[in-house]
């Protein structure tokens, strides 16, 4: 039985995770994500990356669990999944040509000890001057319709930009592993043991 739990039914993530070579569990949490009102990003995506984490709590005693949350801000106002295939296009208009960051909570819960952990990562990008028609073939090709921005970095969507800025660019993706390979050895398990 894996000691490690990751609150998302992400496959981006659990691709991520993959690459730690750690035995993990995966569920889906249900919670509401709707803003809260005057709710800064980085509250935002605090609340619910510990929100999902906690979630599962109950469940999964004695075990480690992982929750994540993104959300993009650009001109002061914060974006979370398009949801159709109209809206990520109206987003992909809006930052043609324009620096979009993005905010990645990041929680770790030690239901064993009663514990957890949470923190942020910033990742900003730069898109390139977009044309009507790439936007249009992109959205229908990629269907990006459940990624905060809009977009997939690790697909097709690395052609819309010019350029990426961040310390770690899995924060992009949705779960920063530098920043979670920390928690985990302050927890008790190192992912080079």
């Amino acid at each position: 039985m894996p000691r490690l739990v990751l609150a998302s039914g992400s496959r981006w993530r659990r691709q991520l995770l993959d690459r730690l070579e750690i035995p993990y569990a995966w569920a889906s949490p249900d919670i509401d994500e709707t803003p809260r009102p005057d709710e800064s990003p980085e509250a935002l995506v605090h609340r619910l990356a510990l929100a999902k984490a906690s979630r599962l709590a109950d469940d999964w005693p004695d075990h480690l669990i992982i929750g994540s949350d993104q959300v993009a801000v650009f001109a002061g106002e914060i974006l979370g999944k398009p949801g159709d295939a109209a809206t990520a296009r109206a987003n992909l208009t809006r930052f043609s040509g324009q620096r979009v960051r993005f905010v990645t909570g990041l929680a770790l819960v030690d239901t064993a000890r009663g514990r957890h952990r949470v923190c942020h990562e910033h990742y900003e990008v730069v898109f390139r001057d977009l044309s009507e028609g790439e936007i249009a073939r992109y959205v229908a090709r990629e269907q990006p319709l459940d990624s905060a921005g809009s977009f997939r970095v690790e697909g097709l969507g690395i052609a819309l930009f010019e350029k990426l800025e961040g310390d770690d660019p899995n924060t992009l993706i949705g779960l920063p592993l530098i920043r979670l390979c920390a928690l985990l050895r302050e927890a008790g398990l190192d992912p080079l043991v």
